[in-house]
């Protein structure tokens, strides 16, 4: 795909994102190039209290099934 094209898409479809889905493409595009963000690790204690409160956080009803997901998986892929 040419540079020009390759261009044209991402500004077509960076602004139909969320705030947070155009933060983690750009933390995936700094990982590409390897950018040090210079954030700092968490404690263990913090990491396993996250975990904690994201599988509350399924508990509650508040996420979506990996039968969802494939769904939605297909639809967007289905759009290129």
């Amino acid at each position: 795909m040419k540079q020009a094209v390759i261009k044209k898409e991402l500004n077509t479809y960076l602004p139909l994102l969320s705030s947070g889905q155009q933060a983690l493409i750009l933390d995936m595009v700094k990982n590409i190039l390897h950018i040090d963000t210079k954030e700092k690790r968490i404690s263990i204690e913090k990491y396993n209290m996250e975990i904690e409160a994201a599988l509350q956080e399924v508990k509650n009803g508040n996420g979506i099934s990996h039968g969802e997901v494939v769904r939605k998986n297909k639809k967007w892929l289905k759009r290129k």
